[in-house]
């Protein structure tokens, strides 16, 4: 049978050019250590070893399901409340003690151009839309990411907002803010991602979904490196106790980024290497589920794309409450100073220009602080409740006048006055001449006390980078084939974001390709 052009690799070496099939080119790789027949399961590259170990397929199987979901976030969630709602039988593995991971300690910001209370409009912020919300993160991600991702994203995160609201029974707050990068009030609040998860959960368990903590996937099986062999199951250990679970419809990969992993983020971004940075994520982001997926041949990209929120509390690196002022409150008139009381960048710039521009501060710019005033609180999304607690563990410093608040956080004091009396005056005037920072009427000017300074500085946040999907949420293998059964959402994916997420963009990401793939997988 004569060989399709598109399914032969070449090579070239001293001897010039050679052509080879795919299927011999993948089985001569995975034979440097692992047969690809006889039983014996796809392995190109068994991780942590010098080279590819022979591992046998499961002679038999302990457990059959329809679909299998690995990670229990956002995008995990998701894709199981969305597959058991269409009768799939489904069972999540999270490898941590307690489910939610990332997503369960994320702020809760939500970039969506509506709402089923129709919000914006309400507050009369301006218009926004889907093409809109498309164009601004492109554009953000400096034309990185791949459209058509970008624009399941942006089609579908009304309506996964509006299905976690009336299914789940999220509560989302009374406002919708402007943040860096952003184009338009776009994004909700909900205070902490737990509100989103804990909606999903729900719908996934109420259709029958299982949950299974401290269940560690070890291994993906597939048989064969040829484009048409499915993936058939997983390997778990849970407890002392190591099981193979076949897959009758797909596999899941909805397990996160890699910020964790120090030596994985610094093969693809040296600059962050090493354990001098601090990282907003918990301690099981670490990317395993990546490297196995490589294993049966699944495709990566944008891996060197990482993210640093430049917000993050300076000694510790948490996204906690406090944290999420500086990023909520732009579109309502915060601003960003140095500890000489200059700012130094406009506020709604996006997150990596804010992180470099602190950075290039030197080490003695550490930290920076957002100051805001008491009238902003709850239109950037805040609460008395996250303020008084702010306060009393020291994330927040609060005065009644500028000067004093200068004062109080080590601030020149007379600097800090001339610099929110020049923006009070550039909000009047609707031009911002040091950093053209557009101004909108929604921006309040700081004449009126009590006044607030949190301190920030840049940790690891989000890695932009990771498995290779279509806009169907199916894996994609390193010859631009669809590998069949696997399916990946969220995180643990690339090519939505480009090179810089644009906050609250994580969220509709995670859980719109989360619905997509449970909806796909069911297809089987």
């Amino acid at each position: 049978m004569e060989t399709k052009e598109k399914d032969v690799v070449k090579t070239k070496d001293r001897d010039g050019e050679k052509g080879m099939d795919r299927r011999s080119f993948l089985k001569g790789a995975a034979a440097l250590g692992a047969l690809t027949a006889g039983g014996m399961a796809l392995n190109m590259a068994a991780p942590g070893t010098a080279e590819a170990a022979e591992r046998p397929l499961p002679k038999k199987w302990d457990e059959s399901v329809d679909i299998v979901v690995v990670g229990s976030g956002f995008a995990g969630c998701s894709a199981a409340a969305q597959a058991t709602t269409d009768g799939a039988k489904v069972v999540v593995l999270e490898k941590m003690p307690t489910y939610g991971g990332n997503s369960i300690i994320n702020g809760g910001v939500y970039a969506s151009w509506d709402d089923k209370f129709h919000y914006r409009e309400k507050l009369n912020l301006g218009n926004d839309s889907i093409t809109l919300h498309v164009e601004d993160t492109l554009k953000g991600g400096d034309f990185f990411s791949i459209p058509a991702l970008v624009k399941v994203m942006a089609e579908g995160a009304t309506d996964a907002l509006n299905w976690m609201i009336d299914e789940g029974g999220a509560v989302i707050r009374p406002t919708v803010v402007r943040a860096g990068g952003h184009s338009a009030y776009r994004t909700h609040a909900a205070g902490i991602g737990k509100v989103y998860v804990d909606a999903l959960k729900r719908i996934a368990e109420k259709h029958g979904a299982q949950f299974r903590l401290g269940a560690e996937v070890k291994w993906i099986w597939r048989a064969d490196a040829d484009p048409k062999s499915p993936v058939l199951g997983v390997e778990v250990k849970q407890g002392r106790r190591v099981k193979n679970i076949k897959i009758n419809k797909g596999l899941i990969l909805a397990s996160g980024g890699f910020s964790r992993d120090i030596k994985m983020r610094g093969d693809h971004y040296p600059y962050l290497s090493g354990d001098n940075w601090n990282c907003t994520n918990h301690k099981g982001a670490t990317g395993e589920m990546i490297r196995y997926a490589q294993a049966v041949g699944a495709d990566t990209l944008q891996m060197n794309f990482i993210q640093l929120y430049p917000y993050a509390a300076p000694d510790t690196g948490i996204l906690d409450s406090p944290a999420l002022y500086p990023f909520n409150g732009p579109g309502n008139g915060i601003i960003y100073v140095t500890k000489q009381g200059k700012r130094f960048i406009s506020e709604l710039a996006r997150r990596d220009h804010v992180s470099f521009a602190q950075i290039g501060l030197g080490p003695q710019g550490k930290p920076t602080y957002t100051i805001f005033s008491d009238e902003m609180i709850e239109k950037l999304g805040g609460t008395r409740e996250e303020v008084a607690a702010g306060l009393k563990n020291g994330r927040l410093t609060v005065a009644d006048t500028v000067a004093e608040l200068a004062k109080k956080v080590g601030i020149p004091a007379d600097a800090l006055v001339d610099t929110i009396d020049k923006h009070n005056r550039y909000l009047a005037e609707g031009k911002d001449p040091e950093f053209n920072k557009p101004i909108t009427k929604a921006m309040i000017p700081m004449t009126k006390g009590p006044f607030y300074a949190v301190a920030q500085w840049p940790a690891v946040h989000h890695t932009m980078g990771g498995l290779r999907i279509n806009d169907k949420a199916q894996v994609i293998d390193v010859f631009g084939e669809v590998i069949p059964k696997l399916y990946a959402a969220g995180e643990v994916t690339g090519g939505v974001h480009g090179s810089n997420r644009l906050g609250s963009n994580a969220i509709p990401d995670c859980v719109v390709f989360g619905r997509v793939a449970g909806k796909t997988a069911i297809k089987g």
